[in-house]
């Protein structure tokens, strides 16, 4: 799966690393620029969602795609499809890009939406990586665990990197007796939870 990731994903993801750090180096407004996670931590996603149970698979803030893109391979490995959504136009426009360039348009449905309107009418899941505007973290939180199959996943991204922020949140998952978590120190971080009840 990380051994023959195709030309054409490959390819995408390098376009994405340039535009990412053009975006960070010319200082667009948070909401402008792609926030997308260091390779690394797209690796790790593969891994856990290559892993994780049958149900569905949903990714909550795609930006331009990238982490998507390391998801498409573990969708393929798995025979599964991932949902991606975005609320950002302009970014949705990215995305669709990506994954139209990277020929992942079978294995990823991009919704240009609302995270917490969507996640009111999910279920089943069984891996979930948030990566939205963190002040909606704990809401999504909310409605994501109780809709994870047993023995899902949800990854949530920068628990490291915004750490003071989300402090009453990582509090109350570390005390949520419906998952068992860690925290790993891989990129800007990522609280990996898994549905125990």
């Amino acid at each position: 799966m990380l051994h023959d990731i195709p030309d054409a994903v490959l390819g995408r993801m390098k376009k994405l690393e340039r535009l990412d750090r053009k975006h960070r180096k010319a200082g667009l407004e948070q909401e402008l620029r792609l926030r997308q996670v260091p390779p690394g931590t797209g690796r790790l996603l593969a891994l856990l969602a290559v892993g994780s149970p049958p149900g569905n698979w949903l990714e909550l803030g795609t930006s331009g795609g990238y982490s998507a893109l390391w998801l498409s391979l573990a969708c393929r490995e798995a025979g599964a499809t991932l949902t991606t959504v975005e609320l950002r136009a302009a970014k949705v426009d990215i995305a669709r890009e990506t994954f139209a360039e990277a020929g992942v348009e079978d294995v990823v449905e991009l919704v240009h939406a609302d995270a917490l309107e969507y996640l009111r009418t999910a279920g089943n899941i069984s891996f979930c990586f948030l990566d939205t505007a963190k002040e909606i973290y704990r809401e999504c939180y909310d409605l994501i665990v109780p809709r994870l199959v047993h023995g899902g996943l949800l990854v949530v991204d920068n628990v490291v990197s915004h750490a003071n922020a989300l402090r009453p949140m990582l509090d109350f998952v570390a005390s949520d007796p419906r998952v068992d978590s860690v925290l790993v120190p891989v990129g800007r971080g990522e609280l990996v939870c898994r549905k125990s009840a």
